[in-house]
């Protein structure tokens, strides 16, 4: 257990960390499943539209720490090939 006033307060800003960091990676989970279920449908209006958004927002959590840059490339990379497929 934590017992100096700085290991104490590690642990609440962790926790406070810890739920932000939480919220964002949903969140750009939220937009790769928009994209996959555009590409699952067919619609590659719908998915050229979905995949405009993914892209900031994967780059939005390399810059705040919470996807590694190559995590986030890949992604992306993956999902515009996907995308670039349909016909």
């Amino acid at each position: 257990m934590a017992n100096t006033p700085q290991a104490k307060k590690r642990i609440r800003r962790n926790a406070r960390r810890t739920e932000i960091n939480g919220a964002r990676v949903s969140r750009i989970r939220t937009f790769v499943k928009a994209v996959e279920a555009a590409l699952a449908s067919g619609d590659k209006a719908q998915a050229e539209e979905a995949i405009r958004r993914v892209q900031p927002e994967l780059m939005r959590g390399v810059a705040k720490g919470v996807v590694h840059k190559n995590t986030a490339s890949r992604k992306f990379s993956r999902l515009s090939k996907r995308v670039a497929a349909l016909s």
